[in-house]
């Protein structure tokens, strides 16, 4: 017969939720005993500040931590609420400093026009808005808002700046090209005031860069033309109203003929900056 084995004896264990429950238990005892009981050195006493004491100073640094945290949180909150509202205060003074910049900007615009108008009062005139261009750097030539409706008519000075800007070449009921003084072979006539002698003022881009264009066929016989001396359109222009500025001599050499001169001026115009130009009404009365 075979031997009987023995059934190991099963080890007793305790679950760990139980457990809990059961050191849950003694800890809330052991802290009533500590409350009730008067404060004498006992063991029970001795006991309860073992356990106890490390357990209240955790929850008390547990406490402050996360007071402290609370407050950064909320000093966090109140930084990211400031930042935003600076920022919307950012943009709203960017709107308003751009608007303000660009209302400075056309009330120059506005006087320099105003200055003009008064410079040439003997002439009609009519503002005018560039609203397109050509696809170049400069206005070599543009279209403004005022037409025929406004009474302009091809062949109309336009001014600007300081001085001349160009003619009417194309009108529409409510628009109107004009072609600048500075396009490639333009051909103005001028005046040198200095001497009263003419010359022809020659639209150029290569050296627009620099601000000028060129003149020629000057006939100065007595030596009087200088860098910056005035010239403006001549009273023989074809198109032109006699007296309006065009620029100033900036280089000026005799010719290989010995008997002209030519050279380059500075226009009165700004022909990269254009915004707002003024129309002459009155045109260039000239002999059929």
């Amino acid at each position: 017969m075979s031997p009987v084995l023995k059934r190991p004896k099963e080890k007793f264990t305790l679950p760990s939720k139980y457990l809990l429950f059961l050191l849950t238990c003694v800890c809330i005892a052991v802290m009533v005993l500590s409350f009730k009981t008067p404060a004498i050195n006992t063991p029970l006493n001795s006991v309860a500040g073992t356990f106890l004491v490390p357990f209240q100073n955790g929850i008390a640094q547990v406490g402050g931590w996360m007071s402290d945290k609370s407050e950064q949180l909320m000093e966090i909150r109140d930084v990211l609420d400031e930042n935003q509202r600076l920022k919307e205060e950012i943009d709203r003074l960017t709107i308003e400093n751009t608007k303000f910049q660009q209302e400075r900007y056309e009330l120059n615009q506005l006087r320099q026009l105003l200055k003009l108008d008064q410079q040439y009062s003997e002439y009609e005139k009519i503002g005018a808005r560039i609203i397109s261009r050509d696809s170049s750097n400069w206005f070599t030539s543009f279209t403004i808002n005022k037409g025929s409706k406004d009474g302009i008519q091809i062949n109309c000075n336009v001014m600007a700046g300081s001085g001349l800007v160009g003619r009417v070449t194309d009108v529409g009921p409510n628009y109107a090209k004009v072609t600048s003084i500075i396009e490639d072979n333009n051909n103005t006539s001028g005046l040198l005031l200095s001497s009263g002698d003419h010359l022809i003022v020659t639209g150029d881009l290569t050296t627009m860069s620099q601000g000028m264009i060129a003149f020629s066929k000057l006939v100065d016989d007595d030596n009087k033309a200088a860098v910056g001396d005035k010239i403006v359109t001549s009273n023989i222009s074809e198109h032109y109203l006699p007296g309006i500025l065009i620029g100033y001599i900036s280089s000026i050499e005799t010719d290989s003929n010995n008997l002209t001169k030519s050279g380059t001026l500075t226009t009165a115009v700004d022909f990269e900056h254009l915004e707002e130009v003024l129309v002459i009404m009155e045109l260039k009365q000239t002999v059929e």
